[in-house]
């Protein structure tokens, strides 16, 4: 009944993901079929895993594995309240007496720039060919990067070197790492938790006079951005034997 009220409402709301706060999974044990078993249960942690969580004083399980699921599947991103103009708001409140408020509130709005947490790993490399590098660039945005790129830096030994750096979402946190360890020589990865503030961004095909193009659009904080996709502007220049600049001004004026 849980998960498909969720379900339900997440449907007539026309939404697809939801932003959350790290999740307060509580403490101590909790008695199942199986036992005492220590809180968070074994299904929630596994359920919860990449996802931001903490504990604290709270005796009890506050995080069951149905509101984990329901995590993991809405859940797109997990951090500080993002900036939003909260059309509605609802909120929930538990039966249980845990000494404080045991409520849970969800705001509907629009945001203007969105904030989320992302994860950038780095990582010095000095024995890798020019062809490996570009190899494992891909391979990292294969894993679930968002950006990577690198830098020239000097090592030991003033060795020319390279500081191969990537953003992930902390849930693809493990599979970049992987992706890193594999495809590179390094030795060791380093990770830092960063906040980001990003502009709600969207795609769509218009009509030209020189045939459908796709348009990336982006929009926020007093700001609104379009620009027509590279592969089709290459494209249609080169089907019609124009320059870029040509085919960019027939489309956009």
């Amino acid at each position: 009944a849980d998960v498909a009220a969720v379900c339900y409402l997440m449907d007539k709301l026309g939404l697809e993901s939801f932003a959350a706060s790290p999740v307060h999974v509580g403490s101590g044990t909790v008695k199942a079929a199986h036992g005492v078993l220590s809180v968070p249960a074994p299904a929630t942690a596994e359920l919860l895993r990449c996802i931001p969580i903490y504990g604290g004083e709270i005796q009890g399980e506050l995080c069951t594995p149905t509101g984990a699921a329901l995590l993991r599947f809405f859940g797109r991103s997990f951090g500080p309240m993002p900036a939003l103009r909260a059309e509605a708001l609802g909120t929930g409140i538990g039966s249980r007496d845990f000494g404080r408020c045991n409520c849970l509130r969800a705001y509907l709005g629009e945001n203007g720039a969105a904030s989320d947490g992302v994860v950038e790993l780095r990582c010095n490399l000095d024995d890798c060919t020019g062809e490996e590098l570009g190899f494992a660039l891909d391979r990292l945005f294969e894993a679930g990067a968002v950006d990577a790129w690198f830098t020239p830096i000097y090592m030991k030994k003033n060795r020319p070197a390279w500081l191969l750096s990537a953003l992930c979402k902390p849930e693809d946190e493990a599979g970049v790492t992987a992706a890193l360890f594999r495809h590179t020589n390094t030795l060791g990865v380093r990770a830092s938790d960063c906040r980001r503030r990003v502009l709600t961004r969207w795609e769509e095909t218009r009509n030209t006079p020189l045939g459908p193009v796709h348009f990336k659009l982006s929009e926020g904080e007093g700001v609104r951005r379009e620009k027509p996709e590279f592969d089709d502007l290459r494209r249609i220049a080169e089907e019609k034997g124009l320059s870029l600049g040509e085919v960019k001004g027939r489309i956009c004026n």
